[in-house]
């Protein structure tokens, strides 16, 4: 299986696979990148990794019998997943594209004052700009274990790190 090493340090590794295939296929090839990333990480055989799956709960990464905290997130042509040992973790990537609606899309779910942002934001910008916010929201509710909701005016408290990934997506991991 072959990863990228998207970004590591403080205990994180955020490794992603080209994902170019159906999302059955790249949710299977993520996890065994998982496993092999963090066997080289971690310098622990692969045999003693385990990534469990239960329908409807986020998966759950066993480090020899310890557990991390493990994000996972795909879009069309990429799939990233992110490796925290001292705790929760969330991570997420987007196509950066034009949203018809997108001043709705960002008072609903990303709140008031970056939906005035992005109106203030030249038009040419704020695809990345949506994208950029977007992530960061879903990223930070994943850490914290919650499903994507309206704005309800809370602020996440987790750290929050821009991913560099391929050109045409952007990407937020939050620990």
């Amino acid at each position: 299986m072959s990863f990228t090493r998207y970004w590591q340090g403080d205990g994180v590794l955020v490794i992603g696979i080209a994902a170019a295939m159906t999302r059955s296929e790249a949710r299977w090839r993520i996890r065994s990148a998982i496993v092999e990333a963090a066997a080289q990480w971690m310098h622990i055989a692969i045999d003693g990794i385990k990534v469990e799956s239960h329908l409807g709960h986020a998966p759950r990464l066993l480090l020899a019998g310890r557990e991390a905290g493990l994000a996972i997130s795909h879009d069309d042509g990429i799939s990233l997943a992110a490796i925290y040992l001292h705790g929760p973790v969330g991570i997420d990537v987007m196509r950066v594209q034009e949203i018809d609606d997108w001043f709705a899309l960002a008072t609903d779910y990303l709140g008031p004052q970056v939906a005035q942002s992005l109106a203030a934001c030249p038009a040419g910008q704020r695809p990345l700009v949506l994208a950029q916010a977007w992530t960061a929201r879903e990223a930070a509710l994943k850490c914290l274990g919650s499903e994507l909701s309206e704005w309800d005016g809370k602020v996440a408290d987790c750290r929050l790190q821009a991913v560099a990934v391929p050109a045409g997506y952007t990407a937020t991991l939050a620990y």
